[in-house]
Protein backbone atom coordinates (compact mmCIF):
# COMPACT_ATOMS: atom_id res chain seq x y z
CA UNK A 1 0.00 0.00 0.00
CA UNK A 2 1.68 2.89 -1.18
CA UNK A 3 2.11 5.67 1.68
CA UNK A 4 0.47 9.26 1.46
CA UNK A 5 3.10 11.92 1.02
CA UNK A 6 3.03 14.66 4.30
CA UNK A 7 2.59 17.68 2.93
CA UNK A 8 3.53 20.91 4.77
CA UNK A 9 0.98 23.56 4.34
CA UNK A 10 3.00 26.12 6.07
CA UNK A 11 5.76 26.19 3.60
CA UNK A 12 3.31 26.02 0.57
CA UNK A 13 2.57 29.39 -1.31
CA UNK A 14 -0.89 30.92 -1.79
CA UNK A 15 -1.87 29.66 -5.00
CA UNK A 16 -0.78 25.80 -3.76
CA UNK A 17 -3.26 25.97 -0.64
CA UNK A 18 -6.01 27.52 -2.72
CA UNK A 19 -5.66 24.49 -5.39
CA UNK A 20 -5.39 22.23 -2.37
CA UNK A 21 -8.60 23.68 -0.62
CA UNK A 22 -10.59 23.50 -3.73
CA UNK A 23 -9.65 19.94 -3.64
CA UNK A 24 -11.21 19.47 0.11
CA UNK A 25 -7.87 19.50 1.67
CA UNK A 26 -9.04 21.02 4.97
CA UNK A 27 -5.73 21.32 6.24
CA UNK A 28 -4.72 23.89 3.41
CA UNK A 29 -8.06 25.85 3.82
CA UNK A 30 -6.70 25.90 8.02
CA UNK A 31 -3.28 27.09 6.75
CA UNK A 32 -5.51 30.21 4.52
CA UNK A 33 -7.09 31.03 7.63
CA UNK A 34 -4.25 30.91 9.68
CA UNK A 35 -2.49 33.61 7.41
CA UNK A 36 -5.63 35.67 7.13
CA UNK A 37 -7.35 36.09 10.63
CA UNK A 38 -5.66 38.76 12.43
CA UNK A 39 -6.83 40.92 9.21
CA UNK A 40 -9.93 39.66 8.29
CA UNK A 41 -10.90 40.39 11.88
CA UNK A 42 -9.54 43.71 12.30
CA UNK A 43 -12.14 44.08 8.82
CA UNK A 44 -15.19 43.03 10.42
CA UNK A 45 -14.83 44.79 13.36
CA UNK A 46 -14.43 47.59 11.79
CA UNK A 47 -17.52 47.12 10.43
CA UNK A 48 -19.52 45.78 13.75
CA UNK A 49 -17.22 47.51 16.62
CA UNK A 50 -17.88 44.16 18.37
CA UNK A 51 -15.59 41.94 19.06
CA UNK A 52 -17.38 39.14 19.75
CA UNK A 53 -19.78 39.48 16.21
CA UNK A 54 -16.92 40.43 14.83
CA UNK A 55 -16.01 36.51 15.55
CA UNK A 56 -19.31 35.36 14.28
CA UNK A 57 -18.87 37.58 11.00
CA UNK A 58 -15.25 36.01 10.49
CA UNK A 59 -16.80 32.44 11.10
CA UNK A 60 -20.06 32.78 8.84
CA UNK A 61 -17.44 34.38 6.35
CA UNK A 62 -15.20 31.78 6.02
CA UNK A 63 -17.77 28.73 5.93
CA UNK A 64 -19.45 30.88 2.76
CA UNK A 65 -15.50 30.99 1.40
CA UNK A 66 -14.94 27.20 1.67
CA UNK A 67 -18.34 26.56 0.60
CA UNK A 68 -17.61 28.68 -2.93
CA UNK A 69 -13.71 28.21 -3.19
CA UNK A 70 -14.67 25.87 -6.42
CA UNK A 71 -15.50 29.15 -8.16
CA UNK A 72 -12.48 31.22 -6.99
CA UNK A 73 -10.80 31.90 -10.45
CA UNK A 74 -7.39 33.92 -8.94
CA UNK A 75 -8.63 37.47 -10.61
CA UNK A 76 -7.82 39.16 -7.42
CA UNK A 77 -5.59 37.12 -4.00
CA UNK A 78 -7.44 35.39 -2.07
CA UNK A 79 -7.36 37.38 0.76
CA UNK A 80 -8.58 40.30 -1.31
CA UNK A 81 -11.57 37.89 -2.03
CA UNK A 82 -12.00 36.48 1.39
CA UNK A 83 -11.87 40.30 2.57
CA UNK A 84 -14.94 41.55 0.43
CA UNK A 85 -17.00 37.89 1.99
CA UNK A 86 -16.35 39.07 5.52
CA UNK A 87 -17.20 42.92 4.48
CA UNK A 88 -19.83 41.84 2.75
CA UNK A 89 -20.81 39.40 5.89
CA UNK A 90 -20.44 42.49 8.39
CA UNK A 91 -22.35 45.20 6.69
CA UNK A 92 -25.05 42.69 5.82
CA UNK A 93 -24.99 42.31 9.40
CA UNK A 94 -24.92 46.14 9.98
CA UNK A 95 -28.52 46.74 7.53
CA UNK A 96 -29.88 44.51 10.28
CA UNK A 97 -29.56 46.21 13.19
CA UNK A 98 -29.98 49.48 11.82
CA UNK A 99 -30.85 51.62 8.63
CA UNK A 100 -27.62 52.06 5.99
CA UNK A 101 -26.17 55.42 6.68
CA UNK A 102 -25.40 56.54 2.89
CA UNK A 103 -21.39 57.95 2.14
CA UNK A 104 -23.22 61.41 1.61
CA UNK A 105 -24.48 61.34 5.45
CA UNK A 106 -20.58 60.35 6.63
CA UNK A 107 -19.04 63.41 4.88
CA UNK A 108 -21.42 65.63 6.06
CA UNK A 109 -20.83 64.07 9.89
CA UNK A 110 -17.35 64.36 9.11
CA UNK A 111 -17.35 67.71 8.06
CA UNK A 112 -19.01 68.63 10.96
CA UNK A 113 -16.38 67.28 13.13
CA UNK A 114 -16.56 63.87 14.26
CA UNK A 115 -15.05 63.52 18.42
CA UNK A 116 -12.79 60.82 18.54
CA UNK A 117 -10.92 59.72 21.74
CA UNK A 118 -7.55 60.26 21.28
CA UNK A 119 -4.72 58.05 22.35
CA UNK A 120 -1.29 58.77 23.97
CA UNK A 121 2.69 57.44 22.97
CA UNK A 122 3.05 53.93 23.91
CA UNK A 123 5.35 53.35 27.27
CA UNK A 124 8.82 51.91 26.86
CA UNK A 125 8.89 50.47 30.45
CA UNK A 126 7.93 47.03 31.26
CA UNK A 127 6.61 47.71 34.74
CA UNK A 128 3.22 46.39 36.17
CA UNK A 129 2.23 49.58 35.91
CA UNK A 130 3.15 50.34 32.10
CA UNK A 131 1.77 47.17 31.21
CA UNK A 132 -1.88 48.41 32.93
CA UNK A 133 -1.22 52.07 30.94
CA UNK A 134 -0.61 49.86 27.24
CA UNK A 135 -3.85 48.12 28.07
CA UNK A 136 -6.06 50.89 28.69
CA UNK A 137 -4.00 52.86 25.71
CA UNK A 138 -4.89 50.04 23.34
CA UNK A 139 -8.69 50.44 24.19
CA UNK A 140 -8.42 53.99 23.74
CA UNK A 141 -6.85 53.54 20.40
CA UNK A 142 -9.55 50.97 19.73
CA UNK A 143 -12.47 53.13 20.78
CA UNK A 144 -10.70 56.48 18.30
CA UNK A 145 -11.07 53.76 16.01
CA UNK A 146 -14.27 52.50 16.38
CA UNK A 147 -15.64 55.98 16.23
CA UNK A 148 -14.38 57.05 13.16
CA UNK A 149 -17.46 56.45 10.34
CA UNK A 150 -16.81 53.36 8.49
CA UNK A 151 -16.26 54.33 4.77
CA UNK A 152 -13.06 56.45 6.96
CA UNK A 153 -12.53 53.62 9.68
CA UNK A 154 -11.79 50.35 7.43
CA UNK A 155 -9.51 52.93 4.78
CA UNK A 156 -7.17 53.15 8.31
CA UNK A 157 -7.88 49.54 9.61
CA UNK A 158 -6.56 48.24 5.99
CA UNK A 159 -3.44 51.13 5.75
CA UNK A 160 -2.37 52.11 9.21
CA UNK A 161 -3.06 49.08 11.45
CA UNK A 162 -2.88 45.91 9.06
CA UNK A 163 -0.13 48.26 6.78
CA UNK A 164 -2.25 47.07 3.10
CA UNK A 165 -0.50 48.99 0.04
CA UNK A 166 -2.87 51.76 -1.18
CA UNK A 167 -3.68 49.38 -4.18
CA UNK A 168 -4.25 46.36 -2.28
CA UNK A 169 -6.40 48.63 -0.15
CA UNK A 170 -8.43 49.96 -3.35
CA UNK A 171 -9.20 46.54 -4.45
CA UNK A 172 -10.10 45.15 -1.19
CA UNK A 173 -13.02 48.36 -1.11
CA UNK A 174 -13.37 48.23 -4.78
CA UNK A 175 -12.57 51.90 -4.83
CA UNK A 176 -9.82 53.96 -6.44
CA UNK A 177 -6.61 54.29 -5.21
CA UNK A 178 -7.51 58.28 -4.85
CA UNK A 179 -10.20 57.74 -2.96
CA UNK A 180 -7.81 55.61 -0.37
CA UNK A 181 -5.53 58.72 -0.03
CA UNK A 182 -8.90 60.78 0.61
CA UNK A 183 -10.17 59.14 3.24
CA UNK A 184 -7.29 57.77 5.23
CA UNK A 185 -6.68 61.60 5.14
CA UNK A 186 -9.72 62.57 6.74
CA UNK A 187 -9.37 59.36 9.34
CA UNK A 188 -5.66 61.28 10.21
CA UNK A 189 -7.38 64.49 10.31
CA UNK A 190 -10.13 63.76 13.20
CA UNK A 191 -7.66 61.52 15.03
CA UNK A 192 -5.43 64.65 14.87
CA UNK A 193 -8.10 67.47 15.81
CA UNK A 194 -9.63 64.91 18.86
CA UNK A 195 -5.87 64.94 20.21
CA UNK A 196 -5.69 69.01 19.78
CA UNK A 197 -9.25 69.36 21.75
CA UNK A 198 -8.64 66.45 24.75
CA UNK A 199 -5.28 66.79 25.20
CA UNK A 200 -4.46 69.91 25.09
CA UNK A 201 -6.03 70.53 28.75
CA UNK A 202 -3.61 67.79 30.49
CA UNK A 203 -1.00 69.17 28.83
CA UNK A 204 -0.03 71.27 32.18
CA UNK A 205 0.23 68.72 34.13
CA UNK A 206 2.83 66.62 32.41
CA UNK A 207 6.03 66.02 33.59
CA UNK A 208 5.11 66.51 37.18
CA UNK A 209 7.92 67.16 39.60
CA UNK A 210 5.99 67.19 42.76
CA UNK A 211 5.83 65.17 46.18
CA UNK A 212 8.64 63.49 47.14
CA UNK A 213 10.81 64.07 43.95
CA UNK A 214 10.45 67.73 44.54
CA UNK A 215 11.24 67.17 48.47
CA UNK A 216 14.84 65.10 47.58
CA UNK A 217 15.74 67.61 45.13
CA UNK A 218 15.23 70.98 47.39
CA UNK A 219 16.50 69.71 50.37
CA UNK A 220 19.52 68.31 48.46
CA UNK A 221 20.25 72.06 47.08
CA UNK A 222 19.55 73.69 50.46
CA UNK A 223 21.94 70.87 52.08
CA UNK A 224 24.87 72.39 49.57
CA UNK A 225 23.92 75.94 49.84
CA UNK A 226 24.48 75.75 53.84
CA UNK A 227 27.54 73.47 53.77
CA UNK A 228 29.20 75.86 50.95
CA UNK A 229 28.15 79.03 53.71
CA UNK A 230 26.06 80.36 51.18
CA UNK A 231 22.99 80.59 53.26
CA UNK A 232 22.47 80.37 56.81
CA UNK A 233 21.27 77.13 58.63
CA UNK A 234 21.67 73.63 59.42
CA UNK A 235 21.94 71.11 56.09
CA UNK A 236 19.42 68.92 56.42
CA UNK A 237 16.63 71.27 58.64
CA UNK A 238 15.34 73.51 55.81
CA UNK A 239 11.90 72.76 54.62
CA UNK A 240 10.72 71.75 51.12
CA UNK A 241 9.56 74.56 49.31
Amino acid sequence: MRKLRQVNHDRLDEAELVRLAQAGDGDAFRAIMQRGNQRLFRVARGVVRDDSEAEDVLQEAYVRAFSAIGGFRGEAGVMTWLTRIVLNEARGRLRKRRPTVGLEQIEVAQMEGAQVIPFPNAFGSTSPEADAARTEIRGLIEQAVDDLPEAFRIVFILREIQECSVEETAANLQIKPETVKTRLHRARRLLRQALDDRLAPTLVESFPFMGARCQRITEAVLDRLAAEGRISGTPGTFDAV
